[in-house]
């Protein structure tokens, strides 16, 4: 759905493009209030430091995979540190500022960098809930 471009003709940013497409993907019920709270994540946090699509993934594998708080077990932590570390091992960097240097185009923006959150955090998901 991202690498389609979902996300693009609305100007959603980094973040909000990987949350607002997983809410569609896998049914999060997130509503539009809810959503709003990708936004901040944007350009990593505003302050080029972890890319934003990363930040907005965690949002997303919390929502899935914490049944109520992150101290209930280890199951989050490890989904977090294994979306940062695959794509870390695929992309050489998880921080903005370096992301952009590397991927960012004129003609494309951070479609790379946001298409490759994405993957990864498919492919999480998919394994997660054994699909």
């Amino acid at each position: 759905m991202i690498k389609e471009g979902f996300g693009k003709k609305e100007d959603y940013s980094c973040s909000e493009r990987i949350v607002y497409g997983a809410n569609i993907a896998y049914d999060l019920g997130l509503d539009k209030e809810s959503l709003k709270m990708a936004a901040g994540l944007s350009g990593g946090m505003y302050i080029e430091e972890v890319c934003g699509a990363i930040a907005g993934g965690i949002l997303v594998l919390s929502k899935l995979f914490v049944k109520d708080k992150a101290h209930e077990g280890d199951r989050i932590k490890n989904l977090v540190q294994e979306l940062i570390k695959t794509y870390n091992d695929e992309m050489k960097h998880y921080h903005c500022k370096e992301l952009k240097e590397m991927y960012r185009t004129p003609e494309r923006g951070c479609g790379d960098i946001i298409f490759k959150a994405a993957d990864i955090l498919d492919r999480i998901i998919e394994r997660e809930l054994g699909q």
